[in-house]
């Protein structure tokens, strides 16, 4: 909440709602780790304590819900839009994502991929860091410069190579994972990030 709203919420003598953060995340129907991790990315607002407490506001809760696909009737799940120029992996990530509840669109490019997240809004990117051209590492570059922290988080992903966590991270990606690629790992990479 901005401190603007504070002030007319003082003026009008309504006094803010607060919640701890167990509070919060049984409010949203997450875990608190999936909690913490949307505060640490900034898509959920919370104020801290000098204690080093997060405390939420549950009209920025609120607020978050609305903008989140969590009340949207008209999609079976989460959008989860895979880039990858190999049909075959492509297949294997949907047929892991699809039965936990997300709904998956494809790209084969980046460049497409790009274009689909201008035009889509997918809730979470999960790209291919080996394609030919604009790899996964160009193509987090892009979502991070052209929609900075109205980007989708994202999620980089190897069936060659394996993980690279620490430079995944630093440039911005959610998560980073490598060969082999575990069904099990996809789906709890996404839940982390992106419960259904």
């Amino acid at each position: 909440m901005t401190v603007h709203r504070l002030n007319q919420q003082r003026r009008a003598g309504e006094q803010p709602e607060w919640l701890t953060l167990g509070q919060a995340a049984n409010y949203l129907g997450v875990a608190q780790s999936t909690l913490r991790k949307w505060c640490d990315a900034r898509r959920v607002p919370a104020f801290t304590t000098p204690g080093g407490h997060r405390r939420f506001q549950k009209d920025d809760l609120d607020q978050f819900l609305q903008r989140s696909q969590f009340g949207t009737r008209d999609r079976r799940g989460p959008v989860v839009l895979v880039i990858d120029d190999e049909p075959g992996i492509t297949a294997y990530v949907r047929a892991s994502l699809e039965p936990a509840g997300y709904e998956v669109e494809q790209s084969e490019d980046a460049n497409e991929g790009q274009r689909l997240v201008e035009t889509q809004a997918p809730d979470l990117v999960m790209v291919d860091v080996t394609m030919a051209g604009a790899n996964g590492w160009e193509s987090l570059r892009r979502l991070r410069e052209q929609r900075g922290k109205a980007a989708p988080p994202v999620i980089l992903f190897s069936a060659i190579n394996e993980s690279d966590d620490g430079l995944a991270l630093s440039l911005g990606a959610e998560a980073y994972f490598g060969s082999p690629l575990d069904p099990r790992r996809l789906v709890e990479s996404a839940r982390d990030v992106l419960p259904v």
